[in-house]
């Protein structure tokens, strides 16, 4: 099994092995921000990439992003692309997310969940759970679709529902329908509350 830690996801970027990138904000989160009224609403972008979320949230307005990714050379990258966003609508952070803190309305999922190791899916489900606030929704894209061999790790309805279904209240978890192109009938939109 790959170690998938800091060390590895940071030679990612450096070798441009980034095949998950989709190169711009996807069209189910943009369709997703676009209904977002309250522009000031606290946001986490946890396993953040090349942050096309963030960038897309900062033309709309939006002026509390938090992004955060574990590769500092992705941070680094991400200081340089935001500079003259940094600490006027966006946060970079370079962390672990299981031992990052704060208080979040909402929390972006966009192919974080199906990149770390399946044995890490319950502590990713406490997390988000303990970063939202009240309420607070984790909102994004999962694979539904069995990939053993990742990453991307995959699952399916039956396997997030039991997973999700203690700690949130699951809004909306249907297949989506706008995916790119290459994920096209492999993806299941998701909004989730926490309970």
């Amino acid at each position: 099994m790959i170690k998938l830690d800091q060390d590895w996801w940071s030679n990612q970027y450096e070798t441009g092995s980034t095949q998950w990138d989709a190169g711009t904000i996807t069209a189910p989160l943009k369709a997703y921000f676009e209904q977002v009224t309250d522009k000031d609403i606290a946001i986490l972008v946890p396993g953040c990439g090349n942050s096309h979320e963030a960038a897309f949230l900062l033309q709309q307005g939006f002026t509390n992003v938090t992004v955060l990714d574990i590769s500092q050379v992705l941070c680094d990258r991400l200081a340089q692309k935001f500079t003259a966003d940094t600490g006027k609508g966006v946060q970079i952070v370079c962390a672990d997310f299981f031992q990052h803190t704060g208080q979040y309305d909402l929390i972006i999922e966009q192919t974080f969940f199906c990149a770390l190791d399946p044995g890490l899916r319950t502590s990713y489900r406490d997390q988000v759970w303990r970063l939202l606030k009240p309420n607070g929704k984790l909102v994004g894209l999962l694979f539904d679709a069995e990939l053993p061999d990742g990453p991307p790790f995959g699952g399916d309805k039956k396997l997030y529902t039991k997973l999700f279904k203690d700690r949130f209240q699951v809004e909306t978890m249907e297949p989506c329908y706008n995916s790119i192109e290459k994920r096209k009938g492999r993806e299941l939109f998701i909004k989730l509350r926490k309970a």
